[in-house]
């Protein structure tokens, strides 16, 4: 069987990715920053690892759909890429996402903008046309909502 594919949306210098491809996935990582792109690409290269990785807004470049058994999003949140996020997931792939809620405010570090928080429970909604395998809501260390959730077969 060949190796699932792993998508890391906002990948930043890799963190995720590089222990993903150590694992076995084959890895593709999306960030709008070009040199957080490169660190990644030479991290991975480092460690003798193979991963696509492109520099891109994905507000104008769109991600490909049903492409990956697994997309990963980690302290990233930017609402119009749900849908997308959606699609580019395979029937019975997974969404790993975790990022910050608006309790954080009441942190001393963090985001502020709300653009940048998810609102209690939006996270859940956002993807509620999926298996939900995994939820919660944290408030400490930092406030985070987190989710696996499964797309549904197509059959």
């Amino acid at each position: 069987m060949a190796p699932r594919r792993l998508l890391d949306v906002a990948m930043g210098r890799g963190r995720h990715v590089v222990v993903c491809a150590g694992l076995g996935y084959r890895v593709f990582g999306v960030d709008v920053n070009i040199d957080a792109v490169r660190a990644a690409a030479s991290a991975a290269a480092h460690r003798g690892l193979r991963m696509h990785s492109w520099c891109a807004d994905l507000t104008a470049m769109p991600l490909p759909r049903d492409r990956f058994e697994a997309v990963v999003v980690t302290r990233y949140l930017q609402r119009d890429l749900f849908e997308p996020i959606r699609r580019a997931v395979t029937p019975g792939g997974i969404v790993l996402y975790e990022t910050f809620t608006s309790n954080q405010l009441a942190h001393a570090c963090g985001p502020t903008s709300p653009d940048h928080l998810l609102e209690p429970g939006e996270l859940r909604e956002r993807f509620e046309s999926f298996d939900l395998l995994f939820y919660e809501e944290v408030l400490r260390p930092e406030a985070v909502a987190r989710l696996v959730a499964r797309r549904p077969d197509d059959r």
